[in-house]
């Protein structure tokens, strides 16, 4: 990296501009004050970097000599522009007149690893010097370890034993006086617009790195300021329209497929959603019934449910006197498929063919078309049912007993000409469907709630492409049969949408072909996963460090997982090595074996991996967030109170910082175990989740129960009170933080 200094007053001019950006939440007299303060010594300190700021950096187990040699490793420009050339140590280096505009992403982390250790591209929020020389990398997932902690916003008392606290008090997330001064920057600042309204305006403080300072930290974390120069708040994925958040642990052990120059150029051709690219898949045949929706998940998509899934004789006369309030009995004109039970629709292995996609059933495809009659409601105009083979099985157009106020021929294709001598009922064709319709028989279709609605029919075994393809951003956002045809079956449907309609054939065929993708290529084609790969699979395409490359027959990197539990039985199948554990001091020796190998070579060669993924669990379960912040339904159902604030831990501010502690000293002992030229990076993945699933899990209990019952009936309401509630906790919950160093 090339720097280029200028005289006093050129560089005052030139920090003051580039600081501005930030400066902007100051009053102008004290931005003038901090354009002083960013003179040339302050340059001259970033380029050198004093011996205190290497040392702290490295890490107290570093050599003097090591230290030393790390302090001289900037390029510095000398007279007439030629470089003096130091060693070629790694070192991480933020500066603050890097432009950072927001908080960085959880992919920013995992794109480290991937410039250091493979073919990612250069990270623009952080300096990495002599990346080529990283040659491991460690990452920790330390759920539970919040930025409150760091900022008082969650006290911890000294545990017993400790020194009582330093006298001094800390700034937000620690800051020292010298770096609060220098900021200058107020944490909330409303500012008024041109048109007189007054609006908060994020501050700096809120996405930049703050140096941990030991001495204003509270005592359990004072370790992580001797391997680690910065805090990072860290934005965990999700989506803040709709409240949600997705896996970090995913999202870091998952990494976008690169695309070479031809391929991008190919995709901006294209008009629409771009096709899939399968070259990396690997096919894994599945057949249709592991695909069925389960009876959650046909609840949660507003699907009437067949009797079947009922067992005992209070389940069946609750289930029978809820769709008699509904109007969803024979009452009203339902019908239910002739199934005794869902035991009737199991097939002896014995009669499978080996590999069946259909697994000896018969899957029929259903599409049907709607008008509007009176009184509002959608009626049954037209049904499709197709075969697995593609042959057409029903295809009929029906007389609504309502008459027609709205053909809605620009979607269904239906008009006033084709419905003139059409004398078929809906009573004819559910009699047609009972007929049709065995134990063995399986519907696919694009959201067939809606069908099911205007053929007034159940059936419990259920295949629907609008789950079967999730969205990209997730439920309950759906895509549309169009978009997934052509991105996944490179096909173009639905032509005359909005002129002449749809063809319901069409839309059968689509589906049918959707879902047997779906069973060719396996259960996770069609998801996130479909662009993407695994980090482990990336880094195998490269070369190990000091070996021969990929191409020329050389092996590539490898990595491991080490987890509580068993991972090996779930995501822990992606690594070459699995270590599961039980303890967080159990972690930690995991890490080591991964990062050292075994002594004999047992298992992990000598030498160990070059990438090794790991999670302490412990502060997790001590807060309270491994998997018990769901509430029981029935429990709600029970309290329609809710109370307003999250699932109270029974413990005390000294046991969780006892805990805090052991968990900050398991980071420190893995840091000093990492051979040199080690990449250390520490996550939280989230902030609290707890108040966001609260919320959730209400909403999900209003959701139900407002659709059998009236709005004084409800045991739990949901305004818009509790809907920008919810938006303001979900926004809480994904500011996590993390920690970056190199051994």
């Amino acid at each position: 990296m090339t720097h280029l200094l200028h005289p006093p007053s050129v560089q005052r001019t030139m920090s003051h501009k580039k600081k501005r950006k930030h400066l902007q939440y100051a009053n102008e007299d004290t931005g003038a004050q901090a354009s002083e303060e960013s003179g040339v010594a302050s340059t001259l300190a970033r380029l050198r970097g004093s011996d205190d700021h290497r040392q702290a950096h490295q890490g107290p187990d570093k050599t003097s000599e090591a230290a030393g040699e790390d302090a001289e490793s900037w390029t510095v420009v000398g007279r007439g522009g030629k470089k003096r050339k130091t060693n070629n140590y790694p070192a991480l280096v933020y500066a603050e007149l890097h432009k950072q505009q927001s908080s960085i992403k959880l992919g920013d982390l995992q794109s480290l690893v991937l410039y250091c250790l493979a073919d990612g591209t250069s990270p623009s929020w952080i300096s990495v010097r002599h990346h080529a020389q990283v040659k491991k990398a460690v990452v920790l997932f330390v759920p539970a370890l919040e930025r409150a902690m760091f900022d008082g916003g969650l006290p911890l008392d000294a545990p017993s034993g400790y020194p009582g606290q330093d006298s001094k008090s800390s700034n937000k997330l620690g800051l020292s006086k010298e770096e609060q001064a220098s900021r200058n920057v107020p944490s909330n600042i409303a500012v008024t617009k041109q048109d007189g309204v007054s609006r908060n305006v994020a501050s700096p403080d809120d996405y930049l790195p703050v140096r941990l300072v030991a001495d204003t930290l509270p005592q359990p974390l004072k370790p992580l300021a001797d391997y680690f120069e910065h805090l990072w708040p860290v934005k965990a994925p999700g989506d803040d329209r709709y409240s949600k958040i997705y896996s970090p642990l995913h999202h870091m052990l998952h990494a976008q497929v690169p695309k070479s120059h031809d391929q991008k150029a190919a995709e901006k051709a294209i008009k629409g959603p771009k096709p899939v690219n399968g070259h990396h898949w690997e096919a894994k045949r599945t057949p249709i019934t592991s695909f069925l929706l389960s009876k959650d998940e046909l609840q949660e998509n507003d699907y009437v449910l067949h009797p079947a899934w009922f067992t005992t004789d209070v389940e069946k006369n609750a289930e029978k006197k809820r769709r008699a309030d509904a109007k969803q009995d024979f009452g009203f004109g339902w019908v239910d498929s002739v199934i005794p039970d869902l035991e009737a629709g199991n097939v002896p292995e014995a009669t499978v063919e080996k590999g069946s996609l259909t697994a000896g059933r018969k899957v029929l495809a259903l599409d049907c078309e709607m008008c509007t009659v009176e009184g509002g409601e959608a009626a049954l105009t037209r049904i499709s049912l197709v075969g697995w083979d593609g042959e057409i099985v029903l295809d009929e157009l029906v007389k609504p007993d309502k008459p027609i106020i709205d053909y809605l021929t620009r979607f269904s294709g239906i008009t006033p000409e084709k419905m003139a001598a059409v004398t078929t009922t809906l009573a004819d064709i559910q009699k047609r469907l009972l007929d049709v319709l065995s134990p063995k028989t399986i519907l696919v279709g694009h959201s067939l709630n809606s069908d099911f609605e205007a053929l007034k029919l159940t059936h419990p075994f259920i295949v629907d492409t609008s789950i079967l393809y999730p969205h990209p951003r997730g439920p309950p956002l759906k895509s549309s049969l169009k978009w997934l045809a052509q991105k996944y079956i490179g096909r173009e449907i639905q032509k005359g949408h909005g002129t002449l309609g749809h063809d319901s054939v069409e839309d059968s065929r689509a589906c049918l072909d959707l879902v047997r993708k779906k069973c060719e290529k396996g259960p996770e084609w069609g998801s996130v996963a479909t662009k993407s790969e695994t980090i482990f699979k990336r880094l195998s395409r490269t070369s190990r460090h000091g070996r021969k490359s990929v191409s020329d027959g050389g092996d590539g990197k490898i990595g491991a997982i080490i987890d509580h539990g068993a991972p090996e039985k779930n995501f822990g199948q992606m690594a070459a090595f699995c270590v599961g554990c039980s303890t967080d001091a159990e972690v930690v020796d995991g890490v080591k074996r991964a990062v050292k190998g075994d002594v004999d070579g047992a298992v992990i060669p000598g030498g160990g991996v070059d990438f090794t993924w790991a999670r302490m669990r412990e502060l997790e379960a001590a807060r309270g967030w491994s998997n018990n912040h769901r509430y029981d339904l029935i429990q709600m159902d029970a309290d329609p109170a809710f109370s307003s604030s999250p699932n109270p831990s029974s413990n005390s501010n000294i046991e969780l910082a006892e805990q805090v502690a052991r968990t900050v000293n398991c980071i420190a002992e893995v840091y000093k175990s990492l051979p040199p030229c080690t990449l250390l990076v520490v996550y939280s993945g989230t902030g609290d989740p707890r108040e966001l699933a609260r919320l959730q899990d209400m909403q999900r209990v209003f959701r139900r129960e407002y659709r059998v019952k009236k709005w004084d009936e409800l045991s739990v309401r949901w305004t818009d009170e509790e809907e920008q509630a919810m938006k303001r906790a979900c926004r809480s919950a994904r500011d996590g933080v993390g920690f970056v160093a190199v051994s």
